[in-house]
């Protein structure tokens, strides 16, 4: 679907930070694609025809024998090269320079580097003096290959930044990709000029190409779509509706524990304002029988899970001769699902999320965001039109509120987390503070507290107040509310919803917690 964009080729020796590289590339609308080094061969170099690639940092050391190594076929490509950390030194041992261990050359941390001499790589760099970068690596670089210069020397790394100019390699000993090189964006936007990239990948673009790509895929058979109302298979659904019209049918499972009137807000959105074909399974009475008297989370789970499979099954059979599902697999599942320690993947988890349907029905896959990281998904929703609001709700998890209520779930501790999350957000909109939280939600504690109202004595629920920071929820910080705001979110919560008495404030991060509670 990619093939008529300049192609930019990431291989992976192992980096924690690899994402960030596709990351800063796609914000410059350049397409680029992250493989495993052991899956790069000289086929796929030839199939994946790259304008330019880039070698990712690693944990390896290129001392040792049997480290990870880039096909040697890939300098003979004519493209522009970058080599990051261990791409720099993989790049430099298999070029002819010389690598070895640390003898007081190491670098973790916060370094500064020094210009030697003018690259135009390095446009927009050291216009103040030197520049702050990130290094971490042990083993240095002690010879640099032939036909290499040094434009770049930091207190351990003598050979911090060097370029071959007439072969357009270039390597780096820190890591431009993190926030912690404050200026490694402008190294990328240069490199990939350098390599004429001309910024192609839009989503208007990708759009009108997806669209092609599922009708060719489907043809005239049906697409049943696993309808959350979250906005990835939301994204998904309204693109493939874009595609093949009445041919595809959404299912929106209701088991009970969505938030306050967020069915209808679906419903109404997905059956009236796009007059799509959708099934609303209203479960709400089989999901929450089943869950009475159940306080383990691993078994609340469970149980939503395996009845969720049951219900799509139960609905989706009722769209007869339908061939495909449409799911809203992201690029950040695929990669972790080929990732550099784990290899090719034949069974991938993540591709799976509607809990192994594909299988067990015989259905294929239509997956038209698997080449989307997150906010790409959002910029496509917004040039498929989708409201403003629905396309940057915070993420919600499968089990809905099930998991935001420890201990036993209750339809009467339902209902009051409904009314309490409903003020939390309100506040949280009021004070325009949504788009700065990547989550915030209320969970209801199983535990009763003594309160005083009015001039009578309370015994009622207490709530915990859940609002964090994060780039893609691997890490969390809370979020820094004033005590003010906690203070008049506290007072309407009590004073609006009746069941609470007390409210508290998680600041915990993550680690060592989890952004849910359970």
């Amino acid at each position: 679907m990619t093939a008529s964009h300049d192609r930019l080729l990431i291989i992976d020796f192992g980096s924690q930070v690899t994402q960030l590289i596709a990351r800063r590339l796609r914000e410059l609308n350049v397409y680029c694609e992250i493989h495993p080094y052991q899956n790069v061969d000289d086929a796929l170099l030839t199939a994946f025809d790259p304008k330019a690639v880039i070698f990712s940092g690693g944990p390896a050391s290129v001392i040792d024998a049997g480290s990870p190594r880039p096909p040697k076929a890939v300098f003979d490509l004519g493209v522009p090269i970058l080599g990051i950390c261990y791409g720099q030194q993989v790049m430099m041992q298999m070029l002819g320079g010389k690598v070895e261990r640390g003898h007081g050359t190491a670098e973790f941390g916060r370094a500064f580097v020094s210009a030697r001499g003018s690259l135009p790589m390095l446009s927009g760099w050291f216009e103040d003096g030197d520049e702050q970068v990130w290094m971490s690596h042990g083993d240095h670089v002690s010879r640099i290959a032939p036909g290499f210069e040094v434009f770049g020397t930091s207190p351990n790394a003598p050979f911090a930044i060097t370029a071959d100019l007439t072969r357009k390699f270039y390597a780096v000993q820190f890591h431009p990709e993190v926030h912690h090189t404050p200026r490694g964006a402008r190294l990328y936007e240069n490199f990939v000029r350098i390599a004429g990239f001309s910024g192609d990948w839009t989503m208007g673009a990708y759009r009108e190409q997806a669209i092609q790509a599922i009708r060719d895929q489907v043809g005239d058979k049906k697409v049943i779509c696993g309808l959350s109302g979250g906005v990835d298979s939301s994204v998904a659904a309204v693109l493939i509706h874009e595609a093949i019209g009445d041919q595809l049918t959404c299912v929106f499972v209701d088991h009970g524990l969505l938030r306050k009137g967020e069915a209808e807000e679906v419903v109404t959105m997905f059956r009236d304002h796009y007059n799509m074909p959708l099934i609303h399974a209203d479960e709400q009475e089989l999901f929450l029988s089943a869950l009475d008297g159940q306080s383990d989370p691993e078994t609340k789970r469970k149980i939503i899970g395996k009845l969720f499979i049951d219900v799509f099954q139960k609905h989706a059979g009722a769209v007869g001769g339908a061939e495909f599902l449409a799911q809203g697999t992201l690029y950040p599942d695929v990669i972790e699902s080929v990732s550099f320690s784990g290899g090719p993947s034949v069974t991938i988890k993540s591709h799976h999320n509607v809990g192994g349907l594909p299988e067990k029905m015989g259905l294929k896959l239509v997956e038209p965001l698997r080449e989307l990281f997150k906010d790409e998904v959002r910029a496509l929703g917004r040039e498929l039109g989708l409201p403003a609001g629905f396309i940057g709700r915070h993420p919600f998890p499968g089990p809905g509120l099930a998991i935001r209520c420890p201990g036993e779930i209750t339809r009467e501790k339902l209902n009051i987390l409904r009314e309490a999350d409903a003020v939390y957000i309100d506040q949280i909109r009021k004070h325009g503070l949504y788009d700065e939280i990547w989550q915030a939600y209320v969970a209801i504690l199983p535990v009763r507290t003594v309160g005083v109202m009015g001039d009578g004595r309370t015994y009622d629920y207490a709530c915990a107040l859940r609002a964090v920071t994060s780039v893609d929820g691997m890490t969390a910080d809370y979020y820094p509310f004033s005590h003010t705001f906690l203070g008049e979110t506290a007072t309407r919560i009590i004073n609006e919803v009746q069941g609470i008495n007390r409210v508290t404030y998680d600041i915990t991060s993550k680690p060592p917690g989890t952004i849910e509670w359970e």
